[in-house]
């Protein structure tokens, strides 16, 4: 784990990043170069490595990179030399610290039964506390992502008696990854991969996605259902909450090997971190945005000349607003998609242009006109200040901001890059004076009831909540081992490069 400050990494944070995407596919002649594609389709996950690990046969072969899947893997010698008709990959985000090659995952190790890759997309609460007991047994790590904890657990676990179908390649192996994923606690989906088999896995809780799919025969996993259709693949079903599948010649087999627990599924998934195409839980995230656009406008109502989205992210959220409202949409902010990080970070000199390097009011939608815009989300609130000062430059009559969630109060320990918790506008101040700081005439968010009920429920069961919301409710479903342990700062910014 690295405990490296995040204002290294360029200035603080004022949006959540998702930590990573995941896709592995067994029994395709072309599956490395399927691998890239499907990374193409999850980079909204992570923009700072990716990485592909195939097996031909006979050896693994191995290709990581910094930067975008097409920075490398573009290059039809890059894929070429990933043979072999299964191969794992992963897209990531770093967290803190420095985005440096050793940290780009799929991980790969020798063991005594073979090699193994895995890629994982969550973080692990208790990562240093079981790094601290590795290491006392003589464990090396090599990197500062939680991910490699597993490798170890599976290099030390000792064959529990557990039930494997007869039939499973390796049943070995697979009851050694059984083990050491029993000594988590936190989120995880993975993909993981040997010489015999691939294997998909999601922590008991269920928190982060992790879908089945079918191509000419192999089959698929993947973070999400967007990476599934950029291939043709047809979606089979959602991998279960604490379900471990296998995949090997012989076709799949599905074991759940946990004690059941209630799902709890990251609600954020829905605001803001899938792709909108994709269907999640069975969801379609774009008509699920609409729908939380649609009661945002019930319960947040603003008169208004326009319903205005904050691009990308807020532009679903705003249609349902608008439909609901009876209101115009337009857009009066656009998006330069063409301002990338490597343009950003080296040129401190233009760095305090801020928000215009990447979006600009609309002066002749805009001005004379009361403009309700909607975002995904507040954060830091810095970037809300300067979106808002830009519309009002541009000679809005008046401002009137909608959020499309609630107030975040709380930071995620389970796999989300959120500041530390005094970093978080609403963590100490009440909607009034959010919207003071903001500048806007009035600001409104969601309810959390609202949002459950765009998503299908009723209201929120406050017993048992149908998902993870704990960036909301401060209400955390899954020990916080190593942060209430003092294993690690109580600091969510210093916490591991999650996978």
């Amino acid at each position: 784990m690295t405990l490296e400050s995040k204002s290294q990494r360029g200035g603080p944070l004022d949006k959540f990043r998702e930590e990573c995407g995941v896709f592995g596919i067994f029994g395709h002649d072309s599956a490395s170069a399927h691998v890239a594609l499907g990374l193409h389709a999850l980079q909204h996950r992570g923009q700072e490595g990716a990485g592909i690990v195939s097996f031909d046969g006979k050896q693994f072969n191995a290709e990581r990179s910094l930067g975008l899947v097409g920075d490398h893997f573009n290059d039809p010698k890059v894929i070429s030399s990933l043979r072999g008709r299964a191969a794992i990959g992963h897209v990531r985000y770093a967290t803190t610290g420095g985005t440096t090659l050793r940290n780009v995952q799929p991980l790969f190790a020798e063991f005594d039964f073979g090699g193994l890759a895995i890629a994982h997309n969550g973080n692990l609460t208790n990562a240093a506390t079981l790094k601290r007991e590795l290491v006392s047994k003589g464990c090396i790590f090599q990197s500062t992502t939680d991910t490699e904890t597993i490798v170890h657990l599976i290099a030390t676990a000792r064959e529990p008696r557990a039930m494997v179908p007869p039939a499973t390649v390796s049943p070995g192996v697979v009851l050694r990854i059984i083990e050491a994923l029993k000594q988590l606690t936190g989120t995880y989906s993975l993909v993981a991969m040997t010489q015999n088999f691939m294997l998909g896995a999601r922590d008991p809780f269920g928190v982060r996605p992790l879908v089945l799919g079918q191509l000419d025969g192999a089959l698929i996993l993947a973070s999400e259902t967007c990476a599934l259709d950029i291939l043709g693949a047809s979606f089979v079903r959602d991998i279960a909450p604490g379900e471990i599948v296998i995949i090997d010649e012989s076709g799949l087999k599905s074991l759940k090997p946990f004690l059941p627990v209630a799902s709890k599924f990251c609600i954020f998934e829905y605001v803001y971190f899938s792709r909108p195409d994709s269907f999640v839980e069975g969801t379609n995230v774009y008509g699920a945005r609409q729908r939380i656009g649609a009661e945002l406008a019930k319960e947040q109502f603003a008169p208004a000349d326009m319903v205005v989205p904050v691009p990308d992210s807020g532009v679903p959220a705003a249609i349902g607003y608008a439909q609901a409202a009876g209101l115009p949409f337009e857009l009066g902010i656009i998006r330069n998609h063409y301002v990338g990080r490597t343009f950003i970070e080296p040129a401190a000199q233009i760095r305090h242009l801020g928000v215009k390097l990447k979006h600009n009011a609309n002066r002749a939608t805009i001005a004379g006109k009361r403009v309700v815009l909607v975002d995904d989300s507040i954060v830091r609130g810095t970037t809300s200040v300067k979106i808002v000062e830009m519309i009002r430059n541009v000679g809005a009559k008046e401002v009137h901001m909608r959020i499309a969630s609630p107030p975040t109060t709380n930071s995620c320990f389970y796999g989300v890059d959120t500041p530390m918790k005094d970093d978080l506008l609403a963590s100490s101040r009440s909607v009034e004076q959010m919207r003071q700081h903001i500048g806007v005439d009035s600001l409104g968010f969601i309810s959390l009831d609202g949002l459950y009920r765009a998503v299908g429920f009723d209201a929120r069961d406050a017993k048992q909540p149908q998902f993870c919301d704990a960036c909301f409710s401060g209400e955390y479903p899954i020990a916080l081992t190593d942060f209430h342990s003092g294993e690690q700062p109580a600091q969510l910014s210093l916490l591991a490069e999650r996978g």
